[in-house]
């Protein structure tokens, strides 16, 4: 059996790793751009210069030759034939396959304002390549300028603090973080930002970039008409499934690549994992997907069923904060908030049921939080404080290790 991984992201490496678990004879070959494998969580310790290029990487030491893996680095799969179960190379070589994963992740989108597209001083943060340009034209810039300010954005403003920089992030919300925080937790992070000298201008969006002489942008206008000086741009405005090498495969796309719970696409042994796919890419949901898909390449048939809620930890400046399920309220809501010294929690319920939990300072017990909203537990009669249950609040069935509510 040959197995075929497009990409060295987590989803990939998992998906490798699984498949020589589980098939200790078949043929395993990983295709990537990247020459490094990297953690996009790590980016920042990249920019502000705490690690180097293997202090990046989140494998085992020797898992290519330990799990008996090759590696083509540095190709970019042009196009995929399922038909032939063919793969075709940027450098024209031609690669068959038994079982493919498609795990090549998502870019950066640069949004068609003014010349941000076409400039060369304007660079977006996804790969360890985005990093390696960035720092590179940040030994020769003063003043730069972040558009966005989720957890990319902020990631990127905090690498580049080491270095010195100047630096100003527009965010087009009314809040840092809008995606993952409430006002409350967000404010926290930007008065830390704000201390170590960054500018924040909020509820603007920039209007004007226009590349001058030497293709380079050095000012951007908000649409306020505000003028904002700048040698460096970074835009954090979200990314885009990497689906270029789908045109004509006749695989079935909508916000990336459309999969069904086993992680299989509309052709033929083909998978899909990660951000490629439109379900939450995160750290850990990819990983998962990774091994799923594994498995299901392995006809172990296993479904993907962790698809309840987003989860991201946040770590700025040595706050802590975890977001797990939904963070914007709906209508029908009921918000509950709890501050002390340590900590704030923000709960949002509906129909009694725990929709998304925000804990910021001590993120203790979060696993009960997570529990809560996978299995959509109804709480309306438990009759105590919701800050103060517990699992102590619950017995097991012994089913499986599921819990219910002793009432």
């Amino acid at each position: 059996m040959k197995y075929v991984i497009i990409g060295a992201g987590v989803a990939g490496v998992e998906a490798a790793k699984t498949i020589r678990l589980q098939d200790s004879e078949g043929d395993i070959l990983m295709i990537s751009t990247d020459l490094h494998v990297h953690s996009r969580c790590m980016l920042h310790k990249y920019i502000a210069g705490e690690r180097k290029e293997e202090g990046l990487d989140f494998t085992e030491k020797d898992f290519f030759s330990k799990y008996r893996i090759q590696w083509i680095k540095g190709v970019r799969a042009e196009r995929i034939y399922p038909d032939k179960k063919e793969i075709l190379l940027e450098n024209q070589e031609k690669l068959c396959y038994d079982k493919l994963l498609i795990a090549s992740g998502a870019n950066s989108f640069i949004p068609p304002v003014g010349d941000l597209q076409k400039a060369s001083n304007v660079y977006g943060l996804r790969n360890l390549s985005d990093a390696q340009a960035i720092v590179k034209e940040a030994d020769q810039a003063e003043n730069v300028l972040v558009i966005g300010s989720g957890l990319v954005g902020l990631d990127a403003a905090y690498g580049l603090l080491e270095m010195g920089k100047k630096l100003t992030v527009v965010e087009m919300a009314d809040r840092i973080l809008p995606v993952q925080l409430d006002a409350h937790a967000a404010a926290a992070y930007q008065h830390a930002f704000e201390k170590a000298g960054v500018r924040f201008v909020l509820e603007r969006r920039a209007s004007q970039a226009v590349c001058e002489s030497d293709g380079r942008i050095h000012k951007v206008v908000l649409d306020n008409g505000d003028e904002i000086a700048c040698d460096l741009i970074i835009v954090a405005a979200g990314v885009r499934p990497a689906l270029a090498c789908l045109e004509g495969s006749g695989i079935a796309c909508d916000r990336g690549i459309t999969v069904d719970s086993f992680l299989k696409t509309s052709a033929e042994d083909i998978y899909a994992a990660g951000d490629i796919t439109g379900l939450s890419g995160i750290w850990p949901n990819a990983a998962d997907q990774g091994r799923i898909a594994g498995k299901n390449m392995c006809g172990m048939s296993t479904e993907y069923t962790d698809t309840y809620a987003m989860k991201n930890t946040i770590n700025f400046f040595g706050l802590v904060t975890l977001c797990v399920g939904r963070i914007r309220e709906e209508d029908g809501d009921e918000i509950l908030t709890r501050e002390d010294q340590t900590q704030y929690k923000r709960v949002i319920l509906k129909d009694g049921k725990v929709q998304g939990i925000l804990l910021q300072g001590n993120i203790a017990n979060a696993g009960f939080w997570q529990y809560l909203i996978k299995n959509q537990i109804d709480i309306s009669q438990i009759g105590k404080d919701i800050f103060g249950i517990s699992y102590a609040d619950f017995y097991q069935t012994g089913e499986k290790g599921q819990y219910e509510w002793q009432l």
